[in-house]
């Protein structure tokens, strides 16, 4: 069984089309889709355009779900969700937040339980963003039956083995390398390449095994168009792999 994990798009087709290409190159024919497929300023309806041509086993993120959310409570003037249509807020109100793929595989946003939690990473209380540690990632897989668990949203590639063997896998993400956000401080995420990121999950005789994989692609599009919405972080995140602010 081999397959490839996909997340955080992000509405970054050319990213996507990169990756999609990459997978094909390599002869993987299943593909699945952890969520965060089109949110921020980029091109989302395109993007969703082509998720949904592809059809991949899928499941909402939490940016998905917030958008479905706004489209309940009547529109937003956020650039993506004025991108989108009917048929492309449908697609992603139809997807469940946790899938199990082929009985072995249990594909999540945030953690199982948290579509909007950080669970292989932290963010500590100096805003720094680190790994975290194995009883409390192990805490959160309580209860899954699967060989593997994939999750997301952090945008961070990570591989960690359970104790027990289960193996937990974040993809990292297709479209945004870096990010800022507030928690309960102030933090920053930054991969530290421009590459699109995806993940390869292969069972072969000794088990499981995972390998990241990046992927170069043109981001000069995509770094102008969110530079030319006002979004300097994504502007610089999608260009260089770390966050710069205005004026840095």
């Amino acid at each position: 069984m081999r397959f490839a994990a996909i997340a955080d798009v992000h509405g970054n087709r050319p990213a996507l089309e990169a990756v999609l290409a990459d997978i094909a190159a390599l002869g993987i024919e299943e593909v699945v889709n952890l969520g965060d497929h089109v949110s921020g300023p980029l091109e989302a309806a395109r993007t969703a355009d082509l998720l949904m041509e592809r059809g991949f086993p899928s499941i909402r993120g939490d940016q998905d779900r917030i958008l479905v959310e706004l489209r309940q409570a009547g529109g937003s003037a956020r650039s993506d969700f004025q991108q989108l249509e009917h048929k492309h807020f449908d697609w992603m109100a139809s997807m469940p937040s946790t899938l199990t793929y082929k009985e072995r595989v249990f594909l999540c946003h945030g953690s199982p339980r948290d579509d909007a939690a950080f669970w292989l990473d932290r963010i500590a209380s100096d805003g720094g963003v680190r790994p975290s540690g194995i009883d409390s990632i192990e805490v959160g897989a309580e209860g899954i039956d699967a060989e593997i668990i994939l999750c997301a949203h952090t945008h961070i590639p990570r591989v960690v083995r359970l104790r027990d063997g289960r193996l937990v896998v974040n993809p990292g993400s297709v479209g945004l390398p870096g990010y800022d956000g507030k928690a309960s401080v102030p933090y920053v995420v930054e991969v530290g390449t421009p590459h699109a990121c995806y993940a390869i999950l292969e069972h072969a005789g000794a088990g499981w095994c995972a390998t990241i994989h990046y992927v170069p692609y043109d981001t000069s599009a995509m770094a102008a168009l969110a530079r030319s919405k006002g979004m300097l972080i994504w502007a610089s995140a999608i260009a260089r792999g770390w966050v710069q602010r205005e004026g840095g």
